[in-house]
């Protein structure tokens, strides 16, 4: 029990770090750069916006996804990781990053027919590939929970 508190302990020292510097990128590094790629590149002005709004989407779940974390770790601290409350900040994980992989695969589209480079669309199809991978994954581990969850209170009821 030891080691699992020094890890949640570390775990939650990142956390707030990462969740610090996402403030940070949707604050002022990403508005920051697509007004200086506006400025730099004029004919790309008009996907400052849409760029904007769909990075700071983006980080927008992947806060979804730290805060989460963040009360399943404090459910693990309390030891009720198999119950019911669990399942629902599991859930926000999975429709985060579902949310994220809807508006990924329109942005990748959209590279795709625009591309006059292969590269750029073969690097976004692995980034699809790797977000689709995670997504499925945290489906696996929901039904795992779940199972975990049920045999834990049929346990429960026997003793």
């Amino acid at each position: 029990m030891v080691t699992t508190h020094r890890a949640v302990v570390a775990l939650r020292v990142f956390l707030v770090l990462m969740f610090g510097v996402l403030v940070l990128f949707q604050v002022m590094s990403l508005p920051g750069q697509f007004r200086h790629m506006a400025e730099e590149s004029p004919d790309l002005a008009h996907l400052r916006w849409p760029l904007t709004a769909v990075s700071v989407f983006w980080v927008l779940c992947v806060q979804v996804v730290v805060v989460s974390i963040w009360k399943l770790l404090t459910l693990v601290e309390k030891d009720r990781i198999f119950s019911e409350a669990s399942l629902k900040w599991v859930d926000a994980i999975v429709w985060a990053i579902a949310a994220a992989w809807v508006v990924f695969q329109c942005f990748f589209l959209y590279v795709g027919f625009n591309a006059d480079d292969p590269g750029v669309p073969l690097v976004l199809f692995l980034m699809s590939i790797g977000i689709t991978v995670v997504g499925l994954l945290m489906v696996v581990m929901r039904a795992l929970l779940r199972q975990a969850t049920t045999l834990r209170s049929d346990m429960e009821q026997v003793i």
